[in-house]
């Protein structure tokens, strides 16, 4: 089957199944923030509109010293880009033709672009239900490789590493003269997060990409940052289309990094609902992984692969993200995103009702 290979436009999920898409559903596909936009970006968009006439901004000045000040990094070691999906392939476009490694399960993106740049590609699959990741394991794909892609939190998994092994990767990497490029598009969902921004003064081959679209819920504007020595922020520039970025977007990063108590009260709804779902799940026998973010692996541990729950879920209105095209798992877990709580009740009440006539170790 031609799985759709992203969350969220749930439709094309619905023709590939040859089902009908339902009048009324709740979409768990797609893991942005469920409060959805700061209400500012609302209170100004009349605002934004009188711009639309004027050309972006081709150096996105505003938004690079807004990240420089927030970060305290220099602003010569940022580029602006539409959305995470951009970045990613203007870093890949670097190591076209060369040994890439990828730490999977991960984003579909980071194969799709190594692919189109006719990279060498080399699995460093995690397995689950922990994801662990361990260096020493590492160090053998690492060997003559020219790049490891990294997604800390991990997407499909929302487990974040620890700092101190993801340290200790980057400096194995620098003594093997491999590059780092290290997704950070969940981040700012982690109450106690480790940034790493800081080490692109000491690390040279680290490139780091953050999203703006996930916890700012903004992903029809499309808006993303990486950061790296400017050396490296120089060629991709080059490399990267004119004017990129919109005027919309770049006005709207700019107001979304100003909403300090937004993103608190972000990380705290997600942090309690979380904690009852997770809870609920262990009741009711229900296998997940240890997400510190705002989305999780599920699967039901009497299954083989999980595609009979998955289409008890969509006839009853819920839309999962498949894991068909995630190496390693191929279908034996499903995704969810931490919704409002009436969707995640809803989620609760449907599997329950799986529960009631399935086996459970009761």
């Amino acid at each position: 089957m031609n799985w759709p290979s992203h969350g969220s436009n749930p439709r094309y999920l619905f023709e590939a199944l040859g089902l009908k898409l339902p009048k009324e559903y709740a979409d768990f596909s797609a893991n942005i923030n469920p409060l959805g936009p700061p209400p500012s970006l609302k209170e100004k968009w009349l605002d934004f509109y009188q711009e639309i006439q004027v050309y972006p901004d081709p150096f996105a000045s505003g938004l690079k010293e807004r990240i420089a000040n927030n970060e305290q990094i220099p602003v010569e070691s940022i580029l602006i880009g539409n959305g995470g999906a951009e970045l990613i392939a203007l870093a890949t476009r670097m190591f076209s033709g060369k040994k890439v490694v990828i730490i999977q399960p991960a984003f579909a993106e980071y194969e799709k672009n190594c692919r189109v740049n006719h990279c060498e590609i080399v699995y460093h699959q995690l397995h689950g239900p922990g994801f662990e990741l361990d260096l020493a394991d590492l160090q053998l794909s690492l060997i003559g490789a020219d790049a490891l892609f990294i997604c800390n939190p991990n997407n499909p998994t929302g487990i974040q590493y620890p700092a101190s092994t993801v340290l200790s990767i980057i400096e194995e990497c620098e003594q093997q003269n491999c590059s780092v490029i290290l997704d950070e598009a969940f981040y700012d969902f982690l109450v106690d997060y480790h940034s790493f921004l800081p080490y692109i003064k000491q690390y040279s081959n680290l490139i780091i990409i953050r999203s703006m679209t996930k916890m700012f819920a903004i992903p029809g504007i499309r808006l993303g940052y990486l950061v790296a020595e400017p050396s490296v922020i120089q060629h991709l520039s080059e490399l990267q289309p004119h004017w990129s970025t919109n005027t919309i977007a770049l006005l709207a990063g700019e107001l979304c990094l100003q909403e300090e108590s937004f993103l608190e009260e972000s990380q705290d709804y997600i942090f309690r609902e979380r904690k009852r779902l997770f809870h609920f799940f262990q009741g009711k026998n229900f296998v997940v992984t240890p997400s510190d973010v705002n989305f999780y692996l599920l699967q039901d541990p009497y299954l083989t692969d999980q595609f009979e729950l998955f289409e008890f879920l969509l006839h009853n209105g819920l839309i999962p993200r498949h894991t068909f095209n995630f190496p390693g798992l191929e279908g034996s877990w499903l995704r969810f995103a931490i919704k409002r709580r009436g969707e995640n009740d809803q989620l609760m009440e449907v599997l329950a009702k799986w529960r009631q006539h399935h086996r459970s170790s009761s």
